[in-house]
Formats: structure tokens, C-alpha cells, sequence
């Protein structure tokens, strides 16, 4: 017999050689049918896979994220299986699962795959999924797996085989067809029951430009119909709010061949957005107590060798620039200068918790594949802070950042969040992370203290931290459901010590301070390009460029609107006149489409009576007020920072 321990703690006894799907079984039978993959001592495995000797358990559904890519990778060897009936001896590179379902690379010779093809193969696949065929895993020696694809003349396969094993070398086989693959994979392609294949694309083989260019088909699927028409409205919704796409029609932003790859240029409506987001930071930073500093863009490469970046960090910084025998950088992170501003005068434990608060411009060599918009870009303008505290302040100061992220949450209508607390891996102490395994396990434990006690929903992620302690990835979703990393919360028990940061404790000795760092607002680039996709193009009045446009019916009431307008700017608001020789009809659905939140229509009667008339974007008339009335409501508004 053999003890099996559950998530829960709840352990049982099962037969030696037990599967986690009879397991699930034994639990009942609804279970069962959901069950598509398992975590078995940390290990995702096919939940038809025996188990062998005591272990903990994970029963994984479609609502886990590993079991959605057990699930995905399946269906792309479900889609390999129908390409190799209409395009037989294709040769397969890799096929595994993606954010959003799977792709699988693929050497078709001389032919395409057209568009046409596509609703074909995904006929194919469902009526090979129909089939309910088994995902059958075989345990292979290399020599064996060698010859096998040898005589299927596959040098792609080959090619990977070269960088096995013997004893790590696994076949799949469903149906007709068998790949090399670690897996793992769902029980049966039964559990498949709607698929969508997305698009087709080129990919260089390994990535590389001088290889051959391969043919990459991508694919979606789900367990039901009903989720895959959901999905795909959604990926329609997504395109209309694609942030490139309203980025350019509002006059957000653009990108310049000149200027280069990822370096966004921000126009005067984006320059706007960019000032009221700095501005909320600024008011909140200053009710937090925090100190605002600014610092170069640049810095000598032995202030990066102290922190660490270098070793750890160097891949994704800017080439060095040689000055009078020195080598500089493009600053890749505030952190440094920021250590450097706490060490420029001495402290005492009285003057601690330090904060110090930068809307600071880093630079990052994203890789040019990478970059997408203002989600990756190589200069970004970040909302960071570092706080100094000894570890008794710890506590609080960790959990008024948190509270922090809660209040911006509630401003932006962001509902649904987790708290991602990154952990270290121990494996890679000292390659990948300070090798200090008691501090490690030390702020670890401090963080998640906060966590449980402040009831903050959050998930345990290994092998994410950065390098010099764990910290909190924030995860928001979107009002149509896409999930973003927004900001990052972040301990760092080893850059006080490596820059000798020091302060007096109350015992007159000196003592290290813990450093928090944290950015609530993440980037104005990624930030801002959540929030078009998330409004939609429909900032809140606060936000909005252009808050409020006047529409006189006819060049006879230009005056008019430009004296309404200039009432409306003395009160702090953004107002701009139409004078365009147009009906009004247009002026209303040409500023509609710039997503204007007022629009006020100035007519005979209202200039007349001293009034405007007023239309709400997305809601349509709202009746006739006085200018006072109007700038009272709209002045309200802003200042509460409505998200309406």
C-alpha cells in the first residue's frame, strides 16, 4: 500500500501502482470525468500514469492552469495527427501549449497550409477526438527512439533526441499518430470537444533566422462548445480593444523606425494620461510619507557590479558606453540610485521607515521578437519606491503597499486580482539567486505573514523571485477577462548589505535595513495600455484627454462656445471647441468615436438662456443645464476620480 496526501492534508492508503484517475474514482465519478492531468509530489503527470510509492496529490481540472496546458499540449498533438492525414510525410518540430492554446512548428516541404486547410483540419480533429483514443506513454531507450525517426528520415526529432538521455526519453501515442514528448497529457482525446485553429505563421527552426523557415499552425480548444464561442467573442471584443489599435485613433502614442524598436513616443492626449496618473501617485506618495527624488539615466558599471545586476540582470540591459576610460550604462533599474541617495547621509533608527518614490526611466534590451506595443517596450517610465525599515516595521510597511494596490484597484475598477508571491528555488542558490538559504526562508516567511494575516488572496509561484529575495507579482484581469501582470512588491535582504547600507539602531549599533521595492502602478507604458484595453478607449473623465467638447449647431454660436469653454478651463477642465463648418450630427458621432466623456451642444436657446446641452459618451442626451450646474457635476467628478 501506498499513502497518498492530499491538498487538503487529508491523507489515504491505495494499491501500489494506483493511477491518479482511479484515485479521483474513488472519490466519485463526476470527479473523474473532469480530472485532466496531475500534480503528483510537484510533478505534473498524466493522470493514467501509475504511482508507485507514497506521494502528495493534485487532482488537475480545467480551472487549473496546469491542467488547461495538459489539455492544450494534447490538442496539439491531436492537430499533428490530423495534418499528417492530409499532408502526409510531415516532419514535426515542437508543439506545445501558449497563454491561449497551442501551436505545433511543422516542415510541410514544397506545400501550404491556406486558410482553406484550416477549417478542414479542424474537422478532422473532431472527428479524431470522437474517437476517444487513449494518450498511451511508452518509456524508450535512445537507441531505439534513434532508430525510429532515423527511418522516418525526421531530423527535427533527431535533433532534440541529441540533447537526451536514456531514461528521460518518452513516446506519446493517440490514435495514428506517435511523438517524441515528455508529456504530459489528458487521459483521452474524448475530453476535446470544440477546437478553433486561429492562424497560420512562419517560424525559423530553433528560432533562428539562418535556419529554415517552418510552418506554425495555432489552435485553440475547450472541454465545451459553449466555452469556445465565449472565448472567441471575447477575441473579438479584444481586437476592438486592442491598445495599438486605440492608441493610434485617440492620439495616445506612436512608434518611429527612426527612434527604433519598443521606444514609444507619447503624444499630447498620452502626455496627458501619463501627467493625471503621475499626479495620483504623487497625492497618494505624499499621504505615505514618502520622499520624491529623481536620478540619471545612466550610471558607471561598478555601481551594477555592487548591486548585482550585472551577473544576474546583464542580458537585459543595454550594451556598456565607453567614457574617459569608464564604462557606463543606460540605467536598467532605480534600485541603485536610490541606495545610493539613502547612504548620502547618515541615519538613525528614528529615521526610519525611509521611503523614497521616483516616476524614474529605465531602459531594457527586450529582444526584438518580444517587444509588442507598450506591453514590451525597451524604455518605460516606472512608478517605483524603495522603502528602508528595520524588520519590526516590516509588517506594516509591506502591508500598506498592499493596501496601496487595493485603493488603485477600487479607482480603476479592477475587480478581479491575485497576489503572486514568488519563491526562490534552492537548486539555484547562488546562480540565480543570493546564496543566503536562511534569509531566503526567513523573508519568504515574512511575506506570507502579511499575506494570510491581511486575508489577501495570493498563489505560490517556485523559482520567480528575483535575485535577491521574494516578491509579489500583481495579477489583474481586465473587464473582458485578460489577465495582466500590472506591478510588483519585492524584499530585498541583500543590496543594504552590499552597499553597506547602514542606519543607528536604538542600541547606538549599526544595523542593515530591510528594503522593500515596489511599484503599485507598474509602467506608464504597460499601465496605460491596460487601461485602453480595459475602458475600452473610454477613460473616465478624470483620466480623459479631452474631457469635455463643445459643439455649437453653426458658425453663430462660435463665440458662444469658445466664452463656455474658457469658463470650463478656469475650472480645470479640459475642453476643446468644434469649430468645424459641420452638422452637428457629425460633430456628435466624430466625437463619440473619440470617446469624449461630455459633449455640450450650444444652440440659439441655450446661448440665449446662458446654458448648454449636455450628452453623455455612451449614454446620449442629458437634458439642459446651466454652465455653473455643469462645471459643479463635472468638477465633482474628477475630483473623486469616478470610474464611470
Amino acid at each position: 500500500m501506498i499513502n497518498v496526501t492530499f491538498p487538503d492534508g487529508a491523507t489515504r492508503q491505495y494499491e501500489k501502482g494506483t493511477t491518479s484517475l482511479d484515485i479521483a474514482k474513488s472519490i466519485s465519478e463526476g470527479l473523474a470525468r473532469k480530472v485532466l492531468a496531475a500534480s503528483v509530489n510537484g510533478q505534473v503527470w498524466d493522470a493514467t500514469r501509475p504511482i508507485n510509492e507514497d506521494a502528495s496529490l493534485k487532482l488537475l481540472t480545467w480551472n487549473d492552469n496546469e491542467g488547461k496546458s495538459t489539455f492544450w499540449h494534447s490538442s496539439a498533438h491531436l492537430m499533428a495527427e490530423a495534418v499528417e492525414t492530409m499532408f502526409p510525410g510531415v516532419k514535426f518540430w515542437v508543439g506545445p501549449p501558449v497563454e491561449n492554446g497551442f501551436y505545433y512548428d511543422m516542415d510541410l516541404g514544397d506545400r501550404k497550409v491556406t486558410e482553406e486547410d484550416l477549417a478542414a483540419l479542424e474537422k478532422k480533429m473532431n472527428e479524431l477526438a470522437k474517437q476517444n483514443n487513449v494518450y498511451v506513454r511508452k518509456e524508450i531507450t535512445k537507441p531505439e527512439a534513434i532508430q525510429y525517426f532515423h527511418k522516418k528520415g525526421d531530423e527535427y526529432k533527431l535533433d532534440l533526441l541529441g540533447n537526451l538521455n536514456d531514461g528521460e526519453i518518452t513516446f506519446y501515442t493517440q490514435g495514428n499518430f506517435t511523438d517524441l514528448c515528455r508529456g504530459p497529457h489528458i487521459p483521452n482525446t474524448g475530453f476535446i470537444k470544440a477546437i478553433k485553429l486561429t492562424n497560420i505563421a512562419g517560424a525559423y527552426w530553433k528560432g533562428d533566422e539562418k535556419n529554415k523557415m517552418l510552418t506554425r499552425v495555432y489552435g485553440v480548444s475547450f472541454p465545451s462548445q459553449k466555452e469556445l464561442d465565449e472565448y472567441l467573442h471575447l477575441l473579438e471584443e479584444a481586437k476592438k480593444r486592442d491598445h495599438r489599435k486605440l492608441g493610434k485613433e485617440l492620439g495616445i502614442f506612436t512608434m518611429d523606425d527612426d527612434v527604433g524598436p519598443g521606444l514609444a513616443l507619447w503624444l499630447p492626449n498620452g502626455t496627458i494620461v501619463i501627467e493625471e496618473l503621475e499626479k495620483l501617485a504623487k497625492e497618494t506618495e505624499l499621504a505615505g510619507e514618502y520622499k520624491r527624488v529623481v536620478t540619471p539615466h545612466i550610471a558607471k558599471e561598478s555601481m551594477y557590479i555592487t548591486s548585482g545586476h550585472l551577473p544576474y540582470y546583464q542580458d537585459s540591459m543595454f550594451p556598456p558606453m565607453e567614457l574617459e576610460g569608464q564604462r557606463y550604462y543606460l540605467k536598467a533599474m532605480n534600485c541603485p540610485h536610490h541606495h545610493k541617495i539613502f547612504a548620502a547621509e547618515p541615519k538613525s533608527y528614528k529615521d526610519l521607515p525611509f521611503r523614497l518614490a521616483e516616476y524614474g526611466t529605465c531602459y531594457r534590451y527586450e529582444q526584438s521578437g518580444e517587444l509588442f506595443g507598450l506591453m514590451r517596450v525597451r524604455c518605460l517610465h516606472m512608478n517605483d519606491a524603495h522603502i528602508y525599515c528595520t524588520k519590526e516595521q516590516f509588517y506594516e510597511e509591506f502591508k500598506a503597499v498592499n493596501e496601496m494596490y487595493l485603493k488603485y484597484f477600487r479607482i480603476f475598477g479592477v475587480d478581479k486580482y491575485v497576489m503572486r508571491l514568488s519563491l526562490h528555488d534552492p537548486a539555484k542558490l547562488g546562480k540565480k539567486y543570493v546564496d543566503e538559504p536562511e534569509l531566503w526562508k526567513e523573508t519568504e516567511e515574512l511575506v506570507r505573514d502579511v499575506l494570510i494575516k491581511t486575508k489577501t488572496p495570493y498563489v505560490e509561484v517556485q523559482d520567480e523571485a528575483a535575485f535577491y529575495g521574494p516578491k509579489i507579482d500583481v495579477q489583474i484581469w481586465s473587464i473582458i477577462g485578460r489577465e495582466f501582470t500590472l506591478a510588483t512588491n519585492q524584499v530585498d535582504f541583500a543590496q543594504g548589505r552590499s552597499f553597506k547600507l547602514q542606519f543607528t539602531n536604538q542600541d547606538n549599533k549599526a544595523e542593515t535595513p530591510l528594503i522593500i521595492h515596489r511599484a503599485p502602478l507598474g509602467t506608464h507604458e504597460r499601465f496605460i495600455g491596460f487601461l485602453l484595453e480595459h475602458y475600452a478607449g473610454k477613460f473616465p473623465l478624470w483620466l480623459a484627454p479631452v474631457q469635455v467638447k463643445l459643439l455649437p449647431i453653426s458658425d453663430k454660436f462660435l463665440d458662444y462656445a469658445k466664452t463656455v469653454s474658457q469658463k470650463l478651463k478656469k475650472a480645470d477642465i479640459r475642453a476643446e471647441v468644434d469649430d468645424r463648418n459641420e452638422k452637428i450630427g457629425k460633430k456628435i458621432r466624430d466625437t463619440e468615436l473619440m470617446k469624449v466623456p461630455y459633449m455640450l451642444v450650444v444652440g440659439e436657446k441655450e446661448m440665449n438662456e446662458n446654458k448648454v446641452a449636455v450628452r453623455r459618451q455612451g449614454k446620449g442626451d442629458l437634458g439642459v443645464k446651466s454652465i455653473d450646474e455643469f462645471i459643479e457635476g463635472a468638477a465633482e467628478e474628477i475630483k473623486e476620480r469616478r470610474s464611470e
